[in-house]
């Protein structure tokens, strides 16, 4: 099986930082995509910035500038820099990684998530 534990959130003022950190262990062969995703009440969850093991990124709009994400293939870790944080950056954070996995083969896990909340 494989597990991603996240880490990293909590409460921020606007104009703040924050740098959520995510771990995934496991029988692990290779991850391709690992990322972020975010949601909040009564909306779809939402990609917030991914990066292939290559190391091709991909954000949300409102994200550019703001976000940066790294990754660590040898240790399976992604991170997300949160800098200059927003009221409506508020939700929880989750920790996506689409996992080719010993035996199982090619499937995507989550993290439990990480709240985030950003006040004005």
């Amino acid at each position: 099986q494989v597990q991603l534990v996240e880490s990293g959130g909590g409460l921020v003022q606007a104009g703040g930082s924050l740098r959520l950190s995510c771990k995934a262990s496991g029988s692990i062969y290779s991850i391709n995509v690992m990322g972020w995703y975010r949601q909040v009440p009564g909306k779809q969850r939402e990609l917030v910035a991914e990066m292939t093991s290559g190391g091709g990124t991909n954000y949300v709009d409102s994200a550019k500038g703001r976000f940066f994400i790294a990754r660590d293939n040898g240790e399976n870790t992604v991170s997300l820099q949160m800098n200059s944080l927003k009221p409506e950056d508020t939700a929880v954070y989750y920790c996506k990684a689409n996992v080719d996995a010993v035996v199982v083969g090619r499937k995507d896990y989550w993290g439990k998530g990480t709240l985030v909340t950003v006040s004005a």
